[in-house]
């Protein structure tokens, strides 16, 4: 089989997405559609085998050695024609699967390694919905291209040894299906990106909304809620009947051009053997024997064509799924430096130093302030929102590039070959804090130690609150952090950050949105951890907090 039969789905605008993903499987790809071939090459096979058998039945009788051969022949090729079958289909099953898993885990560690514009939704609908769509272009849609770019020509050639006619019917009424597929087929892309695009918006408005839930029964926006969601349902279903009109047009077009095609077919071989028609065959009428077996491979000439057109909607779909893919992979992001691999903490007395230090942002430069820090010292990053307080966080914790100075870390310059080890060694407080679906013991526990967290809880003044849980450290609170205040949920984060081990403890905003009282409580926390000999950077507009640290650096002074 040719390179152009196995490339012969190509897709141009996301040629990037598909020989990613499907360039570790080529090998199988080719062997599952050389199997394929060859199971539909066995059933001229079986129709000589069958033509046979009646042709001399209906002559002189069929002998029982014959009629055992005949059926011998026919039996043994389509068991033959089975197990290709069978294995071809497992083949391109498992490496669909295989490629699909690859892709995703890709999509996961690149979410996690450089974040994008999509949101959280957008990224679980293409990993866990939309990539899954990609399954049927590989088991289905490319073994249609492959079978339709062999066993046409096969099979009229074979047509043209016994009757011209019926080969001219097949090479003429056959190239019209493809033609006829790729104008609708460019609608049903189209029709394919506007589903696929309302599923992702779909998937992103049910998170706002499930977010925001106790808030719109508290604000009595129930109803409202429920008529926008509602609203989109409708638009999704829209998108998904626009595209299943296309497919069923597809499939009437090409069901009426076989039918035409059969029916010219048919009526030729049976005016010929009527002596109606004397034209059109090689040396005569055509036999009893070779009208039979052009009529039993005439289906099989037009079958291809029918497994392609119902692959067609299959390839639409996961076009556009490719074409997200490529957009996705184009967008520019923030690569972390590193690998984000669990490795030892970097060795040498803790310090912390930024000289000339600029963070290389997608489109702009954020210039960080040159500070230095040694253990137990805090300090406060202070300025208005938006001048890049948080982004100097990241860029110490390695995970914002430089594009200009340095970070130099226990007597190291932060890069590739430290930032792993650096990042044992610190521990992250975000404004927005973020719980899994695990027992909160377990989630406190970041390194696995095994060890005793009721000291931390202590130091992080969540001591308390977490025995008044219902289940105390075995309750599961969420990734909202269900029955606890945004205070609790951030005195929790500062214990985790204890139970973490690290040096340094970087804070984003720890105060913001909080009462006063319950801010108080976690800058009591804060200097509680300090004297533990744990040096503390903290990104805020709360004054109080930065005179608590002591010394300040201000951003975009």
């Amino acid at each position: 089989m040719s390179d152009a039969a196995t490339d012969a789905p190509a897709l141009p605008p996301r040629a990037a997405a598909e020989a990613r993903l499907f360039g570790p499987i080529r090998a199988r790809l080719r062997l599952a559609g050389g199997l394929s071939i060859a199971a539909g090459l066995l059933w001229p096979v079986q129709a000589a085998a069958i033509a046979l058998v009646i042709s001399g039945w209906v002559a002189e009788g069929v002998s029982a050695a014959r009629l055992a051969a005949g059926l011998g022949a026919f039996f043994g090729a389509a068991l033959l024609r089975a197990v290709l079958e069978h294995r071809a289909g497992g083949i391109l099953f498992v490496a669909a699967e295989s490629a699909i898993a690859a892709e995703r885990a890709r999509l996961i560690r690149r979410a996690a390694r450089a974040p994008s514009s999509a949101g959280s939704a957008a990224l679980a609908a293409l990993a866990v919905q939309k990539l899954q769509l990609l399954a049927p272009l590989v088991t289905r849609y490319r073994l249609a291209m492959w079978r339709v770019s062999v066993l046409p020509l096969v099979l009229a050639a074979l047509a043209f040894s016994l009757s011209w006619v019926v080969g001219l019917i097949f090479l003429v009424a056959g190239p019209l299906i493809p033609v006829f597929m790729a104008l609708i087929g460019m609608a049903a892309e189209d029709a394919a990106k506007r589903q696929m695009a309302e599923v992702g918006s779909m998937n992103a408005m049910l998170m706002e909304r499930l977010s925001a839930l106790l808030d719109i029964r508290l604000l009595g926006a129930s109803e409202r809620a429920a008529a926008a969601f509602g609203a989109r349902a409708e638009a999704l279903r829209e998108r998904t009947m626009a595209v299943l009109r296309i497919a069923f047009l597809s499939s009437t077009v090409l069901e009426l051009l076989a039918a035409v095609g059969l029916a010219m077919v048919a009526v030729f071989v049976g005016f010929t053997l009527l002596g109606v028609i004397r034209i059109g065959s090689w040396g005569g009428s055509l036999t009893l024997g070779q009208g039979l077996f052009l009529l039993l491979i005439a289906p099989e000439v037009f079958q291809p064509f029918r497994d392609l057109a119902a692959a067609w909607h299959d390839r639409a779909a996961a076009a556009a799924v490719l074409s997200e893919l490529d957009a996705l992979e184009a967008e520019p992001r923030v690569e972390m430096i590193g690998q984000g691999a669990a490795v030892p903490p970097l060795p040498g007395r803790f310090s912390l130093a930024l000289r000339g230090a600029v963070a290389a942002l997608p489109g702009q430069s954020v210039p960080l302030p040159d500070l230095a820090l040694g253990p137990g010292e805090a300090l406060a990053i202070t300025g208005p929102s938006g001048v890049g307080k948080s982004t100097a966080l990241a860029a110490i914790a390695g995970l914002v590039p430089l594009g200009a100075g340095a970070v130099e870390v226990c007597g190291q310059r932060l890069g590739p070959e430290t930032a792993d080890a650096w990042r044992a060694r610190i521990a992250f407080v975000p404004q927005r804090v973020h719980v899994p679906d695990a027992p909160l013991g377990t989630w406190l526990d970041p390194r696995g130690t095994g060890a005793d967290p009721w000291p931390a809880l202590r130091l992080a003044d969540a001591d308390a609150l977490v025995r008044r849980l219902p289940e105390g450290l075995a309750t599961r609170l969420g990734e909202r952090g269900g029955g606890v205040s945004g205070g609790e949920a951030r005195r929790l984060m500062l214990a985790r950050a204890v139970m973490a081990g690290g040096d340094l403890i970087l804070a984003d905003e720890p105060t913001a949105d909080l009462d006063a009282e319950t801010a108080g409580r976690i800058i009591a926390a804060l200097a509680r951890i300090r004297a533990e000999g744990r040096a503390l950077i903290v990104a805020t507009h709360d004054p109080a907090l930065a005179e608590a640290m002591g010394a300040q650096e201000e951003m975009g002074a």
